[in-house]
C-alpha cells in the first residue's frame, strides 16, 4: 500500500510517500489512519485532527469508512479550495 502525504502532512511526517504493510485488522481508511498514528510522533501529530485532512483512495475522494487493501494508493492532504 502506498501512502502519499501532501502539504503540512508531508512536513510533519517527514515523508512525501511511503510503502506500508498494515496488519490484517486494518480494513478501512479510519483503521489505516489509526495505525499510521502509531508509526511516529510526527505521524500522530499530522493525523491528530481528522477534520483538517482529506483522503483519496486510488485517486478518488473517500470517507473514513472507505475500504482499503494491499496495492491501494492512499493520499492524505489538507482541504483544497479554489478561487
Amino acid at each position: 500500500m502506498k501512502i502519499l502525504y501532501f502539504a503540512w502532512l508531508k512536513a510533519k511526517t517527514g515523508a512525501g510517500e511511503e510503502e506500508v504493510n498494515p496488519p490484517d485488522h486494518v480494513t478501512d481508511v479510519q483503521g489505516l489512519i489509526d495505525w499510521l498514528k502509531e508509526r511516529s510522533p510526527g505521524h500522530a501529530q499530522a493525523l491528530a485532527d481528522l477534520s483538517a485532512i482529506r483522503v483519496a483512495v486510488n485517486q478518488n475522494y473517500a470517507g473514513l469508512d472507505h475500504p482499503v487493501k494491499a496495492g491501494d494508493e492512499i493520499a492524505l492532504f489538507p482541504p483544497v479550495t479554489g478561487g
